[in-house]
């Protein structure tokens, strides 16, 4: 991976034949291993990569978690297979020497994939039968993804409403990242609804307003207040025929957050949102849509963060 310079990212293989299985029963397996092209779909969402994984993924010369995605580590475990009685102080002296020398590689290993000596801190106060589950925010520092930008694909969820989504993890002041969530709508009445939530903090004070525009028509706008609702803020508005053209035409749309703070400053944060591949998924939202019936609408907001540590039911060797 390092000498064809290769971009590594987490991602899952959905192999469309198997779309209501588990991708590991016994008739996707089959389906898998028949040989010639077996038609599937790359994604992040819920994406894993654990134990070995790891350490192939570090290897690569640029490396992508998506916010949806997951990175986890845990210590080695060394099995000894010994022939005959050994001494037990023997044996515990070669144990003892032979994961010093793991220790000294995997160390070596890390360092010379340029991430800070952190991880390989933090990776020796994991049990091997655990998971740590490495946070936004330790993916930069360790310098593993150093994106003060992840993003997500826009995804189709075929819900009872049904709806384009996309999530992002934002860099703040520091070295704490902010999720948040864009979702686009079925039409309603020619006017498509827009949506954008972000966690926040929340002792915040101040009114945001917020302001977005896409390349292909910069001074077409939309926007408005946020809400605040627990410790997020949302801010619901639609957009009209020429605007939704705008942005399938568009490679970015353009975002400007201003909060008024209580000494009548204003707080001015701006980032571009990624379009591309929106235009493969508004069609099939729109045929969705018209598929769609009636209902309650989904719970709002979705943006969730995984635990920073787990016990799998069984961790595979290194």
């Amino acid at each position: 991976m390092r000498s064809r310079k290769a971009i590594g990212r987490v991602g899952r293989t959905i192999a469309t034949a198997c779309a209501a299985g588990t991708q590991v029963d016994a008739a996707c397996l089959k389906i898998k291993n028949t040989g010639g092209e077996v038609e599937a779909e790359l994604t992040t969402y819920h994406a894993m990569c654990n134990s070995a994984c790891g350490y192939l993924f570090l290897g690569a010369t640029s490396r992508e978690v998506a916010p949806d995605a997951a990175l986890a580590v845990h210590n080695s475990r060394l099995v000894l297979a010994f022939h005959g009685h050994p001494p037990p102080a023997a044996v515990a002296e070669y144990r003892q020497r032979r994961m010093a020398r793991a220790d000294r590689d995997r160390a070596a290993f890390i360092a010379a994939m340029g991430i800070s000596r952190e991880l390989d801190d933090l990776i020796r106060t994991v049990k091997f039968e655990n998971l740590h589950l490495l946070t936004r925010a330790e993916l930069y520092r360790f310098g593993i993804d150093t994106r003060s930008l992840a993003e997500t694909a826009w995804k189709l969820e075929k819900e009872a409403r049904p709806f384009a989504r996309k999530f992002a993890m934002l860099k703040e002041n520091g070295a704490s990242f902010r999720p948040m969530e864009w979702r686009l709508s079925c039409e309603s009445g020619k006017r498509v609804p827009l949506t954008f939530a972000r966690e926040i903090d929340e002792t915040a004070v101040g009114k945001t307003t917020i302001l977005v525009t896409a390349d292909a028509a910069p001074d077409n706008a939309a926007g408005g207040s946020a809400l605040r609702t627990g410790k997020y803020e949302v801010w619901r508005g639609s957009i009209d025929p020429d605007m939704l053209k705008a942005i399938l035409a568009s490679r970015s749309l353009h975002v400007r957050e201003t909060t008024l703070l209580p000494d009548d400053k204003a707080d001015i944060t701006k980032f571009d949102i990624d379009l591309t591949g929106l235009t493969s998924v508004w069609p099939q939202l729109a045929a969705s849509c018209a598929a769609a019936t009636p209902a309650p609408k989904s719970p709002w907001p979705a943006i969730q963060q995984p635990n920073a540590s787990v016990t799998p039911p069984a961790a595979p060797s290194p």
